[in-house]
């Protein structure tokens, strides 16, 4: 089968949709890619023929082994995509996302080590997410929750944390993070979590910030006391 745009952009949908929920259906799948119910029930049917996905009735839809390493390879490219045009080319973090979507499908293999060797090798992208090695394998970060769930369960002020990873699906929130402070290995002490946001103190900054519950959601941490990291690969 072909590795179409369109075949990418599903083998990608869901391999993200997998590691957020764990099991995937064509309907949660079709409103991800914003497609009818009936386009991506025939688009997981025809992977499913080319091997790259297994359907099974009630169980959802996952990635075959040849179907994760596709998902791995483009989105070592956008990753890669990202970071080049963030410390390369200077560009906003709440833009790169975009940008990349459209050049993930053209790169070449021989481009993407150029700008690897380029960017001395990152293991993450500007919004913290993990890149694929040249061998696809990931480094999913551990011990890491959202935030607005690390605020259910703390128990004493303030309660310090380290942020690991934002959400770049909403260009606006990534320009609240960067306003607020709130961006990757950026440490903070969570001083409070009554109302509809959460009061926290940020890095260095001489005034304790406001983020609504809502943003907080989409914001990755680590407790301070947890450091560690898993392996993955195919």
């Amino acid at each position: 089968m072909p590795q179409t745009p369109a075949v990418q952009d599903y083998l990608k949908a869901i391999y993200h949709l997998r590691q957020l929920t764990g099991k995937v259906g064509t309907t949660q799948l079709a409103r991800h890619l914003s497609v009818a119910p009936a386009s991506a029930t025939d688009m997981v049917k025809k992977l499913a023929e080319a091997n790259l996905v297994e359907h099974r009735p009630y169980r959802g839809i996952d990635l075959t082994e040849m179907g994760e390493r596709e998902a791995l390879r483009v989105i070592r490219h956008h990753r890669l995509i990202e970071t080049f045009l963030a410390e390369v080319l200077e560009v906003p973090w709440d833009r790169v996302h975009e940008e990349a979507e459209r050049l993930e499908h053209v790169i070449s293999e021989d481009l993407e080590q150029r700008m690897d060797r380029l960017l001395g090798y990152p293991s993450t992208d500007p919004h913290g997410a993990p890149i694929p090695s040249a061998d696809l394998r990931i480094r999913l970060p551990e011990n890491v929750e959202p935030l607005s769930r690390f605020a259910e369960s703390v128990t004493s002020w303030p309660c310090a944390a380290t942020v690991v990873q934002v959400s770049d699906h909403d260009p606006a929130l990534l320009r609240t993070y960067a306003t607020l402070g709130v961006r990757p290995a950026v440490e903070f002490d969570l001083l409070d979590s009554g109302g509809r946001a959460l009061t926290l103190q940020v890095g260095n900054a001489t005034e304790p910030v406001q983020l609504a519950r809502d943003a907080a959601d989409y914001v990755l941490v680590r407790p301070k006391q947890h450091a560690a990291t898993r392996s993955s690969t195919v």
